[in-house]
């Protein structure tokens, strides 16, 4: 939800009744995940997608009527149903979108996920998708609740296994007895996760880093460019940047706060500045650390890091020369090639043509559960 979140505050704003469609379980194989969603406002307007193509067309209509009714709905679209065919999802899978109205006035948990949304704060948006609650929401904060689901018990249970898949960076579908109980042919309730946008911190203030600001961006990070210049980092160079730096790379990293999310490129191409900044980022939890540079440099580097101590599995951390194999000479070319070896590192791809491999084409990271318990806040893959 959180690519269409500006429309929707707008639509809050002007008055304008919409209806809310999210995919909130997937079986099979499917072109979006859990979250992904679509709105439709009184005057036809659409923003979102969630399929890719495959079902808008449906969801369209079924949008449309549940604005019309106030009535939420549960539907399910896939290779099963008997008219699979008319509403197109190709790719084997099955889709089941909850279809929430949202007319004119207060809705406390939606607008308080809309604020939170814009003010970066992490919180959890929790819809039951069956049963007589059919389409009630609450929004969940770590210290504060908005919204009810029916029932008391109920309210405190979710709202507490909220939190726990709020600090995870997880979401999912859980299920409750009327007062909370936790057993598995319960209410389901389908919790969506806002954790704030993961950053990507880009040291070396130079060409190339101009078009990973603009990739890193597109694909939801919060980007910071750092440079001991003060010539080259201004926000003049760098205006996709939502921070620029001036300060010696070693020094901003151990002031910052540095993630299991967070992404580290390293483009500087000077060893007194990338020595200090690499030993101290292959001791982070920092996601991925990419840095630029020839084999010839990457080997030096490595010789110096180990007689600073550091140990094989830590330098088996370090994506360098930085980037894949895609034959890139352009600043922007390249920023391609880092941004997917970023996505291969997260998801576990080969990098392989798709047409070359076989098995699913949608794959979990390491340790996360499949299905529609899944899923994944580290790329910003929150919706």
């Amino acid at each position: 939800m959180r690519e269409i979140a500006d429309a929707l505050r707008r639509w809050r704003a002007q008055g304008t009744g919409f209806a809310l469609a999210t995919v909130c379980g997937v079986r099979g194989s499917a072109p979006r995940q859990p979250g992904a969603a679509m709105a439709v406002a009184e005057g036809g307007e659409v923003v979102g997608s969630v399929s890719g193509g495959c079902v808008e067309g449906a969801v369209y209509e079924a949008a449309a009527e549940a604005l019309r009714t106030g009535r939420p709905a549960l539907e399910s679209y896939g290779i099963s149903d008997a008219d699979a065919f008319a509403v197109g999802l190709t790719c084997g899978g099955t889709l089941d979108i909850i279809i929430t109205p949202h007319p004119p006035g207060p809705a406390a948990a939606l607008d308080g996920v809309l604020d939170a949304l814009a003010g970066q704060q992490a919180v959890a948006l929790l819809t039951v998708i069956d049963g007589e609650a059919l389409g009630a929401q609450i929004a969940v904060w770590p210290d504060r609740g908005a919204g009810s689901l029916g029932a008391g018990g109920l309210d405190v249970a979710a709202a507490d296994d909220a939190r726990g898949l709020l600090a995870a960076g997880r979401g999912g579908v859980r299920h409750y007895g009327p007062r909370g109980q936790r057993r598995p042919d319960g209410v389901p309730v389908f919790v969506q996760t806002f954790a704030p946008p993961p950053r990507m911190l880009v040291f070396g203030a130079i060409d190339y880093a101009a078009a990973l600001v603009r990739i890193g961006r597109f694909l939801g990070y919060r980007v910071t460019v750092c440079d001991a210049r003060p010539v080259f980092a201004t926000r003049a160079r760098f205006p996709d940047a939502d921070e620029v730096v001036c300060a010696r790379p070693a020094a901003y990293l151990d002031r910052v706060a540095v993630d299991d999310r967070t992404v580290i490129c390293v483009l500087t191409h000077d060893p007194k500045f990338d020595m200090p900044l690499l030993r101290a980022a292959l001791r982070s939890p920092a996601a991925y650390i990419g840095a630029m540079g020839s084999r010839r440099t990457h080997d030096e580097r490595l010789d110096q890091l180990r007689a600073d101590g550091l140990r094989d599995a830590d330098l088996a951390r370090l994506h360098s020369p930085i980037g894949l194999d895609l034959g890139s000479r352009t600043p922007e070319e390249t920023a391609v090639s880092i941004a997917a070896e970023i996505i291969q590192s997260h998801w576990g791809g080969s990098g392989r043509p798709l047409r070359e491999t076989s098995g699913r084409i949608h794959t979990e990271p390491a340790g996360t559960p499949t299905g529609s318990a899944a899923t994944s806040t580290w790329l910003g893959a929150t919706r």
